[in-house]
């Protein structure tokens, strides 16, 4: 179970900073993760800056994390930027770093390092293509600040975990030059329909993250009002960019183009599912299907599945993770859950039972690679994604973007070509939700 930085709050000595770099949030023990809030501005400059920074110093505060904060470029140097697990662009504008500082800062990047973007971050470096990818799309304009309705499209990343599927706000929307939907992957859209000024042709990303050259990268336009600083629905989005940026909150960022909803959360995308054997479902109005009873299945009966990609978020309630389901695939029809488990393949969800039953493992066949599965695994009550991809009898599995098993079937009695999918309900204490079930088939080429 990666539990190592979970947001531990303890706070032991006192913080060393360059002459140019603003006092911490907070003095953290020597390994608590650091992050540098840069703000610097060379055209036009937010008011709200200042409530971002103590915005950001309090998340600090309260995460576990230090805060340092500053306008001063000098602090982009290698020695300097090695002391910081993410580096949070707040509003900055224009051309903010030299040459010298600029090649600082990609080695950091491609070294691992992260990068959080919030609102005039996009609005910087219009010369610097190595930024542009980075940030994954720059402003062109906006319209007056109104209302409008944000839509959270991947609900399991630690940005979008806690929003509802639409949250309307009030804040300045921007439009950009080009959409970063085919380079990153989308957190969260505009409605377009929802205000006046949007140019992005009704497919608006307005939050995305994605792993760039070595670096992990999160970007919101949310963001221009002071108001925003004092938003517990905005603070638990910047929050959840920064944990997946320094690393404390694996999420899968790779683009996700071409996939159809086999349950969005609403009741009529149930009407292709069954219910196989006892025990049953419970949907909330969040979307959310949460398992209660067993041991039985929902399966999806509209159709069975060849080559495909499915996609599916998970998280299990209880504290110790003994929580137990699954993921079927490659089954015939039938209203017994137990010719799911003689017929096709399960994908387990249980992170304490033997390496060939636990999370990412083909259930009794294949234990997934548990050092990839440890470090990719969210704990118990935070949602985690597997992206399960069958081609022919190959059978993989990535966990939040990282693959941990690659499975092909010999038995002459099963066969992945095709076949069903469902999700497992196990028992009446294994509590376990899922959201955002998808497809993409067929598979290509480039997939």
């Amino acid at each position: 179970m990666n539990t190592t930085g979970r947001w531990t709050t303890a706070v032991v000595g006192a913080a060393l900073l360059l002459g140019c770099v603003s006092e911490p949030a907070a003095s953290h023990s020597a390994d608590a993760e650091r992050v540098l809030v840069f703000s610097k501005t060379a055209g036009f400059r937010h008011d709200s800056i200042p409530d971002g920074v103590a915005a950001v110093k309090q998340l600090g505060e309260t995460g576990g994390f230090t805060v340092d904060a500053t306008e001063d470029a000098n602090a982009f140097t290698p020695k300097n930027l090695r002391r910081y697990d993410a580096v949070v662009f707040l509003s900055t504008t224009g051309d903010v770093l030299d040459p010298a500082q600029q090649r600082a800062f990609e080695g950091y990047i491609r070294q691992g390092g992260g990068y959080v973007g919030i609102h005039a971050a996009a609005d910087t470096e219009y010369d610097w293509a190595f930024y542009g990818g980075l940030v994954g799309a720059y402003f062109q304009s906006h319209p007056a600040i109104q209302p409008a309705t944000v839509v959270a499209e991947d609900r399991a990343h630690p940005s979008t975990s806690g929003l509802p599927p639409t949250w309307n706000r009030t804040d300045e929307w921007y439009n950009y030059r080009s959409n970063p939907r085919d380079r990153a992957h989308v957190l969260a859209s505009l409605d377009e329909s929802s205000y006046t000024g949007g140019t992005m042709n009704g497919d608006h990303p307005i939050a995305w993250c994605q792993d760039y050259q070595g670096g992990r990268a999160f970007y919101t336009g949310l963001g221009h009002t002071k108001e925003s600083y004092a938003d517990p629905a905005f603070l638990g989005h910047v929050l959840g960019g920064i944990r997946y940026a320094i690393g404390d909150a694996p999420a899968d960022c790779r683009p996700e183009n071409g996939y159809r909803p086999l349950f969005d959360g609403t009741a009529a995308s149930l009407d292709d599912w069954k219910q196989a054997g006892p025990g049953s479902f419970t949907r909330s109005d969040d979307g959310t299907l949460t398992s209660s009873g067993g041991m039985g299945m929902l399966w999806y009966a509209g159709q069975s599945f060849g080559s495909y990609s499915l996609k599916l978020d998970w998280k299990m309630a209880g504290a110790s993770g003994d929580d137990n389901s699954g993921v079927f695939v490659g089954f015939p029809p039938s209203d017994d859950p137990w010719s799911a488990v003689d017929n096709g393949y399960e994908i387990q969800i249980d992170a304490t039972d033997v390496p060939e039953k636990t999370t990412g493992s083909v259930y009794g066949f294949r234990s997934a690679d548990l050092k990839k599965r440890d470090r990719a695994l969210n704990p118990p009550g935070e949602w985690n994604t597997y992206e399960i991809r069958v081609e022919g009898e190959r059978l993989r599995v990535w966990l939040n973007g990282v693959k941990i098993n690659d499975f092909t079937n010999t038995d002459p009695a099963r066969s992945l070509r095709d076949g069903h999918v469902g999700i497992q309900n196990h028992g009446a204490d294994d509590q376990v939700s899922f959201r955002d079930i998808r497809i993409k088939e067929p598979l290509g080429k480039g997939d």
